[in-house]
């Protein structure tokens, strides 16, 4: 009875130990994908503990865009950084929250159309679909949590540095601070992945699928290379994937590949 008492608590303490366990996970170019999400954060086995780090685009594209939202409004170790996507999307929507009467078509100016039409283009279709369903203080909710979002990070996981991105350091030079780059250069110029930008510091980065990245012998997977992370595997096309990376450990999780 000794030896078995013994081996339980063993076994017990070994529960605790690896429930105490933080990890830090980065994720990024969900794009309406909530099915995959939901699998990927079952197999990071996602606690309450850890923390998660969006790179943007969230939204549009894939069928559950606001839906996958308000599941991470749901979660506050989840952090979200601004993509283009949540850009164009904050651009639209308090415009669309309007009754259509005659003085918010007026307020229809060329801007604005050119912000839908750019919008529409990018897949917006998807989120305009199930903001519609919301109730006027739930539009407003997810209004307000996409303008809470980060333009970027900077983390200190061990020994090593992250700067945590949606799309690159735009018009890259080694003498500008990250405070002198532009939003758009931040979240829609692609990164460079044949320049190393730092050192001592891993850039990871979402919005370039790694399906398009030129000379990828891995496409549709994190791709690493000079310091870079490349995080975005096309979960919105056809075969891609949702990817998920731990910074303690350097593992890599994906979700099933996209059947569509």
């Amino acid at each position: 009875m000794g030896g078995f008492r013994d081996n339980g608590v063993g076994v017990f303490l070994n529960t605790i130990e690896e429930a105490i366990v933080i990890a830090t996970y980065v994720i990024s170019d969900i794009h309406g994908q909530y099915d995959r999400f939901m699998e990927l954060l079952d197999k990071i086995k996602f606690k309450e503990t850890d923390t998660l780090y969006v790179l943007g685009d969230i939204l549009d594209r894939g069928p559950h865009p606001i839906r996958t939202l308000k599941k991470l409004m749901e979660m506050p170790n989840a952090v979200c950084l601004v993509g283009n996507h949540e850009l164009m999307a904050l651009e639209c929507l308090e415009f669309l929250m309007k009754e259509i009467t005659d003085t918010s078509i007026e307020e229809l100016d060329e801007e604005m159309l050119d912000n839908l039409i750019t919008w529409q283009y990018n897949g917006s279709k998807t989120t305009i679909d199930e903001f519609k369903e919301l109730n006027a203080e739930g539009k407003q909710d997810v209004i307000d949590f996409i303008k809470e979002f980060l333009i970027y990070e900077e983390v200190t996981v061990g020994d090593k540095n992250y700067l945590l991105v949606h799309a690159g350091l735009g018009n890259y030079s080694s003498q500008k601070d990250i405070e002198d780059y532009s939003l758009h250069e931040l979240i829609w110029v692609r990164a460079d992945y044949d320049v190393k930008y730092f050192e001592d510091t891993f850039v990871i980065t979402g919005h370039t699928p790694t399906q398009t990245i030129e000379g990828n012998p891995n496409p549709g997977f994190i791709y690493r290379r000079n310091n870079h992370i490349a995080i975005d595997c096309g979960a919105h096309y056809p075969g891609g994937r949702l990817a998920a990376i731990c910074l303690e450990t350097g593992e890599e999780f994906y979700s099933s590949p996209n059947e569509i």
